[in-house]
């Protein structure tokens, strides 16, 4: 069965996140048998973290603040999460439905796909986001 995606509840989480007048700084999207649909949001990255398990496959938009104490900017990654007992047929459906989330979940700076949940640190990520972002002005390194 195609997979089919609950754009108007999904875009809704995916604007939550990118509104600076809300607390959310993540939206996750999960699969409820064929259908994409939005898991949850909150303010807390832990919370978004404990969502990837290893029988989970979902999506997340994550809202990352880099810079300085001169210049804070907000970042947003599109994080693909396949947790390890997820079947082969299940990894490579993924690969295709992801095109469908980002109809939705149009603007980040830099995409991930993890299935380790080390690679979920916030402070690699972060890094990882400073470096796609290109000049680095922070007024603490050398």
């Amino acid at each position: 069965m195609a997979t089919q995606i609950d754009k108007e509840a999904c875009r809704e989480a995916y604007n939550q996140v990118r509104d600076d007048n809300t607390d959310a700084n993540w939206a996750a999207f999960k699969y409820e048998g064929s259908r994409i649909v939005p898991a949850g949001q909150g303010a807390d990255y832990e919370d978004f973290k404990s969502m990837c398990t290893d029988d989970a496959r979902l999506f997340g938009f994550v809202r990352i603040t880099t810079g300085d104490a001169m210049s804070k900017r907000a970042k947003f990654t599109l994080i693909t999460w396949i947790g390890e007992n997820i079947s082969g047929l299940q990894r490579a459906k993924i690969s295709t439905d992801k095109a469908m989330v980002k109809e939705i979940v149009q603007n980040f700076a830099k995409e991930f796909m993890f299935s380790d949940p080390r690679e979920l640190d916030e402070d690699n990520i972060r890094m990882e986001l400073k470096k796609a972002g290109g000049a680095n002005y922070d007024a603490q390194a050398e």
